[in-house]
């Protein structure tokens, strides 16, 4: 597909993942933001486009799954605060409290990533997939991958640093 005419159905496509998202749970902010990781895969796979009888569809579907990860990566975070609480092997109440803190702040920032940078960073750190293996499943170059998971670990690190200074 060319850019002009991608550029031509981007508004109508952008709409309608917007739209998709919020009917799945996500709020306005959240909603937003997948709207456009759903564009830049769009834009990613618009020499393949062809193949799809509706881009309409193929927005819902991909706006659809990004939101219901989205909602299970915050069910998740909320379900790794409450076993924080129940598994955490400190001696005094106080210790207790710091872990749990330390707990929330890490997950808020991740949180805070961008989506696809978050995405990496999980599958290469929990999940334990080599760069090539991510890059094969999000589409991208396997130096994009390295890229994405430079820029979430530096992130990380220099909030890390601005927390403990």
């Amino acid at each position: 597909m060319e850019q002009s005419t991608f550029e031509k159905v981007a508004c109508k496509l952008r709409r309608r993942a917007i739209q998709t998202s919020r009917n799945y749970g996500a709020g306005d902010a959240d909603a937003e933001d997948i709207a456009q990781d759903v564009m830049l895969r769009l834009w990613q796979m618009r020499e393949d486009l062809y193949r799809f009888h509706s881009l309409e569809a193929l927005t819902v579907q991909i706006a659809k799954h990004l939101t219901l990860n989205q909602l299970r990566r915050k069910r998740l975070i909320v379900s790794n605060h409450d076993a924080c609480l129940n598994s955490v092997s400190v001696h005094t109440p106080v210790e207790l409290m710091e872990e749990c803190e330390n707990e929330l702040w890490l997950n808020k920032r991740l949180k805070d990533l961008p989506s696809t940078q978050y995405s990496v960073l999980y599958m290469r750190q929990v999940e334990h997939r080599h760069c090539k293996e991510i890059a094969g499943l999000l589409g991208i170059e396997e130096t994009s991958v390295r890229t994405l998971l430079s820029r979430a670990r530096k992130t990380l690190y220099e909030q890390l640093k601005k927390r403990n200074k």
